[in-house]
């Protein structure tokens, strides 16, 4: 993330539209993506029991955390904001720390390990990944194909460099959307693994609770594959200790939505 605000980049972000785009690409979706898988359960742990903190847990729901990040690029895209960051580097510093808080949030509801709402499992995560994609599309297309040119600031060095505003404008949409179908089809790949990794540890749990003899309901193994590997364990355990009894429900899954992923263990 350094790099790209440091010469020769950071110069030519003032310069040229597309230069000024590619580092918004990686503070705003790689730099952000890269923190949050960084920010596991034992980092963010201590970090919450402060009161400042604290909102964080709000912040990372999908429905607040895909809001703010849409909201966010747009309206640093609108063209006065977006003029007015090349021309402050105060505000130009505001627009990158934006970018990289509203990324950062964008990506732990998805990937963190705070506890997620229950209704955002499998199928909610695959329409959150389109979401994204079809939000960072719709300005991409407008770039790219708008004929309008949105940044005149952009004119005069956009000439220095023997271009025209217009293509240069076209060249920053094309760079938007190369990214972030790069970044879906990894995110879509994440999400084929995590649904084939639930389903094998739901099948395990009901084989160990059928070798056992021991009743246990689908939709509880499920709620345990869905909640991580630490709930899996601990209702295997149970399982194991007490083979010709239902283990109790305290199995890990259904305080998913009470605990970060991770913490404490």
């Amino acid at each position: 993330m350094t790099a790209v605000q440091l010469p020769p980049l950071d110069s030519l972000a003032d310069e040229l539209l597309f230069a000024h785009m590619i580092q918004h690409i990686v503070i705003g979706d790689i730099s952000s993506l890269l923190i949050a898988l960084g920010l596991t359960g034992p980092i963010l742990a201590p970090l919450l029991q402060f009161r400042p903190t604290r909102p964080l847990r709000v912040l990372v729901n999908p429905i607040v955390a895909f809001t703010v990040w849409t909201v966010n690029i747009y309206v640093w895209h609108v063209p006065a904001a977006y003029d007015l960051a090349v021309r402050v580097d105060i505000v130009h510093a505001l627009e990158h720390f934006c970018m990289l808080w509203a990324g950062t949030l964008l990506w732990l509801a998805l990937l963190g390990p705070l506890p997620k709402p229950r209704w955002f499992n499998g199928w909610a995560m695959l329409g959150y990944i389109l979401a994204v994609r079809f939000a960072g599309a719709v300005l991409g297309n407008v770039l790219i194909w708008s004929g309008t040119v949105f940044y005149p600031v952009y004119e005069a060095t956009d000439a220095a460099h023997g271009l025209n505003a217009l293509s240069d404008q076209s060249l920053a949409g094309a760079a938007m959307m190369i990214e972030q179908s790069v970044l879906t089809i990894l995110m879509l790949g994440w999400l084929f693994f995590r649904f084939a990794a639930q389903d094998e540890e739901r099948q395990a749990l009901l084989d160990l609770a059928h070798r056992q003899g021991v009743e246990l309901d689908e939709e509880r193994a499920r709620r345990a594959a869905q909640a991580g590997a630490g709930a899996g364990e601990r209702l295997r355990e149970r399982l194991l200790s007490a083979p010709s009894d239902q283990p109790d429900d305290r199995d890990g899954a259904d305080q998913h939505d009470h605990a970060p992923q991770g913490v404490g263990r």
